[in-house]
C-alpha cells in the first residue's frame, strides 16, 4: 500500500517498470542474472532515496529507458550523504531493470561518489547515566552497568542467557568479558531481585519482566530504552568513545575490547584529533 501511493502519480511506463524492480527487490530471482531479496525495510528505504528524482522525471519523461548518464548527474544533489543515498537508490532500480533489458543501459555506472565521512558518537547526559547507575531499580542499574562499562550491543544484552554469566565472566559468542568490580555487585542485586520475583519461571534469559516471565521469549529493545530512560545504543557509544580518547585511537584494543570491525572502530578513533569532541570526552569523562 505504502509503495501504490507513492508511486501513482507516475506515468504508466515509469509505474510498469518500478513495478518490476519492486517484485524483484522484495521476493528476489531465480532467473539469471539471479538477485537476492532484500529486506523490506532496505527496499523502502532505497525507493524513499530515489523517489524526489524519479518525479521530477516524470514531468519530462514517460520511460526509465530515456534516462542516460547526464540526467542522473544533473538529478544527484551537490554533495555528502544526501548525494550518496540517491545514488543508492537509483542504482538499485537500474541494475534490475538492466538485467531484465528493460532498459539500454545503466546510467549510474562509474559514478563514484566518496563514502560519507562517518558521523561521530553524540554526546549524552551524563545525569541520567549517573542516575540509571545508582538507581534502586535493580534491573535499570544492572542495564546501565553492562553498557557503561564494558559496552554490551543491546541484541546481546536482550539474548544474554542466565548461563553466559558465571565465574565474574560474560560469555557472548564473539568474546569473554570479565566483569567489572561495579557491574558485578549490580549484577547480583538483580538476580537476587529475579529470584525472589520470579522464582519459577522458566524463561532461561537474563532479563525478564511481567509480561515475558511466563515464557521463553527475550526482552525488547524498546524495552530497554524505556527501563533506562535514555538511549542504550548512546550509552554503548559513550563507552567506546571514551576508550577510544583513553588510549589515543588505539584501533586494535576498540576492536579486541568491544568486538568491533576495523571500519566500526574507526568512527570513535578517528574523533581523537577533533577539538571539539577531545574537550567534551575531557570534560565530562
Amino acid at each position: 500500500r505504502w509503495y501504490e501511493t507513492h508511486t501513482q502519480q507516475l506515468p504508466d511506463q515509469m509505474r510498469h517498470e518500478l513495478d518490476v524492480w519492486f517484485d524483484i527487490a522484495r521476493h528476489g530471482s531465480r532467473t539469471p542474472p539471479r538477485f537476492r531479496p532484500r529486506d523490506e525495510r532496505t527496499v523502502r528505504a532505497q525507493l524513499s532515496y530515489a523517489l524526489p528524482v524519479l518525479r521530477g522525471w516524470a514531468r519530462t519523461h514517460d520511460s526509465l529507458r530515456e534516462i542516460g548518464r547526464d540526467d542522473v548527474l544533473a538529478a544527484l544533489p551537490t554533495s555528502g550523504s544526501p548525494r550518496s543515498t540517491v545514488l543508492q537508490g537509483l542504482r538499485s532500480i537500474f541494475r534490475v531493470l538492466k538485467a531484465r533489458k528493460l532498459t539500454f543501459v545503466n546510467p549510474t555506472v562509474r559514478i563514484s561518489i566518496p563514502s560519507p565521512e562517518p558521523a561521530a558518537p553524540a554526546p549524552i547526559d551524563l545525569t541520567r547515566l549517573r542516575d540509571a547507575l545508582s538507581s534502586d531499580d535493580p534491573t535499570r542499574a544492572t542495564l546501565a552497568a553492562l553498557l557503561a562499562f564494558h559496552a554490551i550491543r543491546i541484541r546481546q544484552l536482550r539474548l544474554l542467557h542466565l548461563t553466559d554469566v558465571r565465574d565474574g565472566r560474560l560469555f557472548l559468542e564473539d568474546r569473554i568479558v570479565p566483569l567489572a568490580v561495579p557491574v558485578r555487585l549490580r549484577l547480583t542485586a538483580y538476580l537476587n531481585h529475579r529470584q525472589r520475583r520470579w522464582p519459577n519461571t522458566a524463561n532461561p534469559h537474563l532479563f525478564i519482566h511481567y509480561r515475558n516471565a511466563n515464557t521463553t521469549s527475550p526482552v525488547t529493545s524498546w524495552w530497554i530504552s524505556k527501563r533506562l530512560g535514555m538511549s542504550g545504543q548512546s550509552i554503548r557509544q559513550d563507552r567506546i568513545l571514551d576508550e577510544a580518547h583513553a588510549s589515543g585511537g588505539d584501533v586494535r584494543l576498540i576492536c579486541d575490547l568491544f568486538g568491533l570491525s576495523v571500519a566500526g572502530a574507526y568512527r570513535y578513533t578517528a574523533t581523537v584529533d577533533h577539538p571539539g569532541i577531545t574537550n567534551y570526552v575531557q570534560t565530562q569523562h
